[in-house]
């Protein structure tokens, strides 16, 4: 690349946020000329690519909030998309199941909130849980939404990826984020780009990106490291999703299972707290600023106990152990075979905002911007699901 590239927009990130709202741009403003610039060879390496795949039908989250908006119609347009595009899609359907009365009232309050939020999701006594899925074991009741399904992320992916080259954005991939230099220059590792607007969808950096442009002044990530263990024979043991009751003050659902789009199945995710934003494994991609930065935060959240982070934590690092991690889905069926749960998925990362004055994590979408720039700041799980519905709502109210 020679010279400074001009545009209409740059897009900083080519994960699901970055190429939803490249596609929605693309739409609305078919002319305009739109980059997206990304560090890694390829698009989605990082959240994206390793999502569980699992499109969510939004009865988890408060009516007034942005996640169950999104969460719900995103829902329908990403089937949407993969049946358009003859993207592979898994209609399994979800059953979340309880173990004591405790958690059956639980289950009423997430009906409620799915009702208030239009999805389609209906109480279930025992007996039709069992005619949904056969080895699903639950006390009393069960909430079951038939709205969700799985995909293959890495398929969507790189259907997008394509559409948007059609239709003439431009990606350049091996180009990270430098800094910025002023009015809307953005200087990466392969040059100089000039935008009328840039928009920030770079995940687990987009707090240091915002920071560049004089935004996320109370926010900082904090990353959480979660693994799958995959179960290696088939028949899997179930046909469809099985979820814990989930505790509703926190943005972690409990190990469940998960059914992939070809039918193979998992259980997880671990929800571990990470030491540097990409510590995916080992010392990968190792750095000692962002690990400095991440332990002092996390060494506040464990000596304040903010949303029980402490009892969190060392529940979460036992789930390094295959055995534990195993024992913690036996309860949620009839059988099941745990040592053939006996190998572990490609760890993904989440890029968790933590609000600085109050030592909590943000559970909804975060966006800050002017009229120059916009940082999706918090795009949190279930954020593959949301990205279209996501997208459309952005641009209605940051650039159209």
């Amino acid at each position: 690349m020679s010279g400074v590239v001009k545009c209409d927009y740059l897009i900083v990130g080519a994960g699901i946020n970055g190429l939803s709202i490249a596609l929605e741009l693309k739409r609305r403003f078919p002319s305009s000329c739109i980059v997206v610039i990304e560090k890694e060879r390829e698009v989605g390496l990082h959240a994206s690519g390793r999502n569980s795949g699992v499109l969510h039908a939004g009865f988890y989250y408060t009516r007034d909030s942005l996640k169950a908006r999104f969460t719900r119609d995103g829902n329908r347009m990403l089937k949407s998309y993969c049946r358009q595009r003859g993207l592979s899609l898994n209609e399994c359907g979800k059953l979340v199941v309880a173990k004591d009365e405790n958690e059956r009232e639980t289950l009423h309050e997430l009906y409620e909130r799915g009702m208030a939020n239009g999805v389609n999701v209906e109480i279930v006594d025992s007996d039709r849980a069992t005619e949904i899925e056969p080895n699903a074991k639950t006390f009393s009741e069960a909430l079951y939404s038939p709205d969700t399904a799985t995909v293959d992320p890495g398929e969507i992916l790189r259907s997008m990826t394509s559409d948007l080259e059609e239709s003439g954005v431009k990606i350049y991939t091996r180009t990270a984020f430098l800094h910025h230099a002023g009015l809307n220059r953005v200087i990466t590792s392969q040059g100089s780009f000039d935008a009328q607007k840039v928009i920030n969808c770079s995940g687990l950096y987009a707090d240091r990106v915002a920071k560049a442009f004089g935004f996320a002044d109370d926010y900082t990530i904090v990353p959480f490291k979660g693994i799958y263990l995959k179960y290696g024979a088939t028949p899997g043991p179930v046909k469809t999703n099985i979820y814990p009751v989930p505790n509703l003050k926190n943005p972690f659902l409990g190990v469940h299972y998960t059914v992939t789009v070809d039918g193979s199945v998992k259980i997880g995710p671990t929800a571990i707290p990470a030491f540097w934003r990409e510590n995916y494994g080992g010392f990968d991609n190792f750095d000692l600023s962002e690990m400095t930065e991440i332990l002092f935060y996390e060494a506040k959240l464990f000596l304040t106990d903010s949303f029980g982070f402490r009892s969190l934590a060392f529940e979460e690092f036992k789930k390094y152990s295959r055995e534990y991690l195993s024992s913690l889905a036996e309860d949620m069926v009839k059988v099941v075979d745990s040592e053939k749960f006996d190998s572990w998925s490609t760890p993904g990362i989440r890029a968790q905002l933590l609000d600085r004055r109050t030592l909590e994590l943000v559970q909804d979408f975060i966006v800050e911007g002017d009229e120059r720039s916009v940082h999706i700041l918090n795009a949190v799980s279930p954020a593959f699901t949301c990205a279209m519905a996501f997208a459309k709502w952005v641009v209605d109210e940051y650039i159209a």
